[in-house]
């Protein structure tokens, strides 16, 4: 038997989460400062971290939207801007905190794709940073968006 898109979907889910989980929490309280990006400003493994559990959130929100016959993000949705606040937003809390609420975001992601049928992965909607694509492109872009990114963390930081 094939496996389902679906299936598919939350095999790569749960395994990035997996995997993100483990590298972090491997993490020294100095490679917590490291700096990964430069730009627009200084990024520490942390600002990723916070960065991951607010898109995991507003993806989740607009993937649901889609699903349910909604548009996705408004038009010209400012993610630079959503990206600024969310980290001032999150900016006093711990790693580990940040890590556990992420964690359960992700039960969430996995919990509502669960409840998708497969023809609603057809569904066309908009994403903040890719423009007008399938709902199951907008879901393969939260596993796609943090492994882009913990690519890089581990880059500076070497492998674990």
């Amino acid at each position: 038997m094939s496996e389902t898109r679906l299936q598919g979907l939350l095999a790569k889910l749960e395994r990035g989460q997996r995997k993100t989980s483990e590298m972090l929490r491997k993490l020294t309280p100095g490679e917590w400062d490291q700096v990964v990006y430069d730009e627009p400003s200084p990024w520490s493994p942390r600002n990723l971290l916070a960065h991951f559990l607010s898109s995991e959130r507003e993806l989740l929100r607009l993937c649901q939207d889609v699903a349910a016959g909604g548009l996705g993000a408004p038009e010209g949705f400012d993610y630079n801007g959503f990206n600024t606040e969310q980290q001032t937003h999150y900016q006093d809390v711990l790693p580990e905190q940040l890590l556990e609420q992420l964690e359960a975001a992700r039960g969430q992601t996995l919990s509502w794709l669960h409840t998708v049928e497969e023809g609603q992965l057809d569904r066309v909607g908009q994403h903040p940073a890719l423009g007008q694509v399938s709902l199951e492109t907008m879901v393969l872009a939260i596993y796609g968006h943090q492994l882009m990114h913990m690519r890089d963390l581990q880059s500076k930081l070497g492998p674990r």
